[in-house]
């Protein structure tokens, strides 16, 4: 019944306010999140110190404080992901390759896309099928709340993509394989075990990498792309699609993985606020014994 409050009195109430006034709520909770609350502070900026240690304190600082501006922003526009039209989508979050995805289309070939939580990616994920020949299909962790999670996943798929499951991702390529698709992996989630990922430098720390980009690339052979998105303003944002890849069973073990993370690690840098710096990424440590990077 609180699921029901929650979604229908509140959630909703707040999503089908005008984006100006979103923003003025934004406003308010960036206030009430990081001077008064502090939510997740001390990660955040400890995640920020370690990735770029040749900063001073003042320039940590300037990147949380901007960092909690820009988190406020995407806490209100994927609220507003609920009951947003597929045209003001299309206005706020434009792609500027379109034929990348079409010369796959054309060669018969599907493609894995590979990305990173930057910017919006919930209105990416609104998006993205109408901007591709592809059947899209976006892998998820579902939620332990039934309730959200249905809301979640009718919410991205509104448009056309296909939400699956982490627990069924096998089932659904071999369903699929008739078809072509893209499938979108979010590579820098922090691994469960730290014996079953890829390790690797990332922004200055070994760093457990999810695998199954590469892996399911390299299984059907379908050529990997990084997806990046780009804010352009409050509420604007472009995306565009680079090649990592055509032909992953002519590389080399984590080549995928390590070009993929790389391409994510130069947008981080060029914009560092714009990243999850309050996730717990690195709350894994390499294991001595493992033989990999």
């Amino acid at each position: 019944m609180l699921n029901y409050l929650l979604y229908y009195l509140v959630i909703i109430p707040i999503s089908i306010l005008p984006f100006r006034v979103l923003y003025i709520l934004s406003d308010i909770i960036y206030i009430i999140l990081y001077r008064i609350i502090g939510y997740r502070k001390a990660v955040v900026l400890r995640n920020i110190r370690n990735s770029f240690p040749e900063k001073t304190p003042a320039e940590h600082q300037s990147i949380c404080n901007k960092f909690y501006h820009h988190l406020c922003d995407l806490l209100v526009e994927s609220l507003k992901i609920f009951t947003i039209s597929s045209e003001e989508a299309a206005k706020r979050m434009k792609l500027l390759n379109p034929e990348l995805f079409q010369k796959y289309y054309k060669e018969g070939k599907s493609i894995i896309l590979a990305g990173g939580h930057f910017n919006n990616w919930e209105l990416f994920a609104v998006v993205i099928a109408q901007n591709i020949p592809h059947k899209a299909l976006g892998i998820y962790q579902p939620l332990t709340n039934k309730f959200f999670d249905n809301k979640m996943r009718e919410t991205r798929s509104r448009y056309g993509l296909r939400m699956i499951s982490t627990k069924i991702v096998k089932k659904i390529f071999e369903e699929e394989k008739a078809n072509l698709t893209t499938t979108i992996f979010a590579t820098d989630q922090s691994p469960s075990n730290p014996n079953n990922c890829y390790w690797m430098k990332f922004l200055h720390q070994d760093t457990g990498v999810l695998f199954g980009a590469e892996k399911y690339a390299k299984e059907y052979n379908y050529p990997v792309v990084y997806g990046r998105i780009n804010k352009v303003k409050r509420g604007y944002y472009t995306f565009e699609f680079a090649t990592v890849c055509d032909t992953p069973n002519d590389t080399p073990y984590g080549f995928i993985t390590e070009a993929a993370t790389k391409m994510l690690e130069l947008d981080i840098l060029a914009a560092p606020e714009y990243w999850l710096w309050s996730h717990k990424r690195w709350k894994l440590k390499k294991p001595e014994s493992s033989d990999k990077k």
